[in-house]
């Protein structure tokens, strides 16, 4: 009797793993900024989508790119504008605004002032971060902010010279920090500064403390103390830290 030998069983399905969830981490970051950054400033969709498509742009004119799901840091220097955003950029979906503030950025118009560069700027190791000492200068002004205050440094960069109107430019050394909470802070939406883009103390306090701009910190700080020693005790690093900061011209035509 010949007996039949059974069908081999199907190989087993393999479906693709669902894509990661960004809402929860998203939205308990909007959370903390809407209580940390009591100033954040309204935002609507439409005014969500502009910030986005300009940074977009941005990034499509420079070499970079945020190949990972990512914090951005955006900052807009038209002078009727003057305020920065936190976006989350996602490069295999929808780019999202977490919320923003004013700042001041390069003023034209007075000797040895530049204007802030437009561009993108990473943030790594290479060039370590440092902390305001507090201490007030000759106009006793808190230049960085008090004591603590973070000083994120992006290194030496070409800026026009504000005060010149036939496009001579110099070296500027980039920095995102506090300002004094008496006398600038207050001042904090116009342009202002000598070319570094300037934030509130409670921003700066966000940025740090949730490591909006520190992945290639976090990254090293284990195996370096140099780096990790910049990093705050107290941090609650986002779920997806960046690295770039952004700043573009809305009254200009994109790159």
């Amino acid at each position: 009797m010949l007996v039949g030998c059974a069908a081999p069983p199907p190989p087993p399905r393999i479906t693709a793993p669902p894509p990661p969830d960004y809402g929860a981490p998203i939205a308990a970051l909007r959370a903390d900024m809407a209580q940390e950054v009591p100033d954040d400033i309204p935002h609507s969709p439409a005014d969500d989508a502009a910030w986005i498509a300009h940074t977009k742009a941005a990034f499509a004119a420079s070499p970079y790119s945020p190949a990972t799901p990512q914090l951005v840091l955006a900052v807009d220097r038209n002078p009727a504008v003057q305020q920065l955003r936190v976006i989350f950029a996602n490069p295999t979906g929808a780019w999202q605004v977490i919320g923003g503030g004013k700042v001041s950025t390069g003023r034209a118009g007075r000797y040895g002032f530049f204007i802030t560069p437009t561009g993108v700027f990473p943030h790594t190791t290479g060039i370590l971060d440092y902390r305001a000492e507090g201490t007030y200068n000759e106009n006793h002004i808190r230049g960085l902010g008090i004591k603590g205050r973070r000083v994120w440094d992006f290194g030496w960069q070409t800026a026009a010279e504000g005060w010149l109107d036939d496009g001579q430019t110099g070296e500027i050394r980039l920095l995102v920090h506090a300002t004094d909470p008496d006398v600038l802070e207050p001042r904090l939406g116009r342009p202002d500064s000598k070319g570094c883009v300037r934030v509130s103390a409670m921003m700066n306090v966000f940025l740090d403390r949730h490591a909006v701009l520190d992945a290639d910190y976090l990254r090293n700080a284990a195996d370096d103390r140099a780096v990790a020693a910049v990093l705050r005790p107290d941090a609650d690093p986002f779920a997806y830290p960046g690295m770039y900061l952004v700043v573009f011209d809305s009254a200009e035509p994109p790159p």
